[in-house]
């Protein structure tokens, strides 16, 4: 009876040791440092004889840096204003003589935005034949404007501003509205959400052209976020749907789904032909995808969540602090190791000398895991975390064999970036169409930004050309696409005046 007490106590200390690190760790996430840089990442408890850490930089220019580049805004139009001086004050102070005039001018410049709605209006003129032959009876006219959507006041740049402004910029429609009442241009949500439902089959041939050139690549990073979608389904309960993001060198594609299964990447990933490499987290959907299991695609796991787990118990466990650190130090290390290796790679002398010194590093650390996780008296936190570096240790080292492949998935995090920011201005789509038009458009923008072009060009060019065609999607899309353009047109719809890529990366 005494045994079975001590045993008894001794795991009601666990569960409340377990439950406190619960507790921390939830604090910290309600109420912590959100980054896992700088200051979160230091002892919450300073360590015995702690070094003098380093002071910590100050923000903005840093002495003895080049400074930035002065930008440049010659492209943009120039409205000429002469100043003069007043008939008073353009003659002598004392004598009261005029003076005279001097060649030249003192400029100055001054960045201005004119936000300034108008109506087009279009005279069409009317011709009455003058012949009796009656080739064409009665009044002849002018041909109508073309039109985006039909016996709709709404023209081109309207469409442009409101689709960059939601999908681009991850602003909520009403603010826009407002906005623009401010201007004098008063529109109703209801047209504007019409008009966004009739513009969407526009943009379906231009979404399926993104996705087969995601399925042609050989590298993706992959990864999913919530989204809900306010819609009413048969036989789903509740409104959270998933936006699942396919991060390629070349193209982003992102997929709204009903549901976080592994159909979702064995779906995108069907129609690919030969091999490729796959970064992802540690999420059981992607090992069960068939062609990861047939191994024709091969899962890199993310280092960045190895170093998330060390954390969590550092900051969850204040007796295993140091000793999670430690691991985040030497996750750090191979970091650099791998850093100075990719600086060499066209070295083939620097780079066998800077990547044994990655493999060496890699070994020892795998090597301490496998060496901890044998300890018989090993604290359940640490066997947690040893146990899921170990059961992932062949996916974390596919970046050995395979430089080109990133040691973690901040590349897709970073996609889903901005469609998070725009779920929490607008509470995600009011029904399945609207999601599924946020999907082809966060895929392609962030497309358009991947290769440099200037997302307000390039749309006002395809919607013109939709417009042109009757308000239906052209008939050779292909044309429109990144890495169909001539260095010309690469060149004119470039991003040098335009919108830089939102942190897609």
């Amino acid at each position: 009876m005494h045994r079975r007490a001590l045993e008894r106590e001794a795991r009601l200390k666990a569960e409340v040791q377990r439950l406190e690190a619960l507790l921390r760790l939830r604090e910290q996430q309600l109420f912590g440092r959100k980054t896992e840089t700088g200051a979160a990442t230091e002892p919450m408890v300073p360590p015995p004889n702690p070094a003098a850490p380093p002071p910590r930089r100050k923000r903005g220019q840093q002495r003895g840096r080049p400074g930035p580049k002065r930008r440049d805004y010659s492209h943009l139009p120039g409205v000429v204003e002469d100043h003069t001086l007043s008939p008073e004050r353009c003659r002598c102070s004392h004598c009261g003589q005029p003076f005279a005039d001097f060649p030249g001018t003192e400029d100055a410049i001054i960045l201005e935005v004119d936000v300034r709605a108008h109506r087009r209006v279009i005279r069409r003129r009317r011709y009455r034949p003058t012949c009796s032959c009656a080739a064409d009876p009665g009044i002849v006219v002018a041909p109508p404007p073309p039109r985006l959507i039909p016996k709709s006041l709404l023209g081109v740049s309207i469409w442009v501003d409101l689709l960059l402004d939601k999908y681009l910029f991850y602003r909520p429609t009403y603010r826009l509205l407002a906005d623009w009442a401010t201007h004098g241009l008063d529109l109703s949500l209801g047209t504007v959400t019409d008009g966004l439902k009739r513009l969407a089959p526009l943009f379906e041939p231009v979404y399926e052209a993104l996705v087969r050139r995601s399925q042609g690549q050989t590298l993706w990073h992959a990864d999913e976020t919530r989204w809900l979608v306010f819609a009413v389904l048969e036989g789903k309960v509740g409104y959270r749907w998933y936006l699942w993001v396919f991060h390629s060198t070349e193209v982003v594609v992102f997929v709204l789904a009903a549901g976080r299964s592994h159909d979702v990447p064995e779906e995108h990933f069907g129609p690919v032909k030969g091999r490729g490499i796959l970064v992802v987290d540690r999420y059981k959907a992607y090992q069960a995808v068939d062609k990861v299991r047939s191994g024709r695609i091969v899962l890199a796991f993310c280092w960045a969540h190895v170093r998330r787990d060390f954390l969590t118990v550092a900051r969850s466990w204040p007796e295993q602090e140091g000793w999670a650190l430690d691991w985040v130090a030497q996750i750090g290390r191979l970091y650099h190791l791998n850093d100075e290796r990719l600086k060499v790679r066209h070295d083939a002398t620097a780079f066998a000398t800077a990547d044994g010194a990655l493999r060496a590093a890699v070994m020892s650390l795998g090597e301490r895991g496998q060496s901890e996780l044998g300890e018989a008296d090993l604290p359940p936190p640490r066997r947690k975390v040893l146990e899921s570096l170990g059961d992932h240790w062949t996916g974390l080292t596919v970046f050995i064999e395979h430089p080109e492949v990133p040691m973690d998935n901040n590349t897709a995090e970073r996609s889903e970036r901005g469609p998070v920011v725009g779920r929490k201005n607008y509470y995600g789509s009011g029904s399945v169409w609207s999601g599924e038009l946020a999907a082809m458009l966060f895929s392609l923008f962030q497309t358009l930004c991947l290769w440099g072009l200037n997302p307000r060009l390039w749309l006002a060019a395809y919607l013109g050309a939709c417009a042109d065609a009757g308000g239906r999607a052209p008939e050779k899309v292909d044309r429109f696409l990144p890495w169909n353009l001539s260095a010309e047109q690469r060149g004119a719809w470039g991003s040098e005046e335009g919108v830089q890529a939102t942190d897609t990366s």
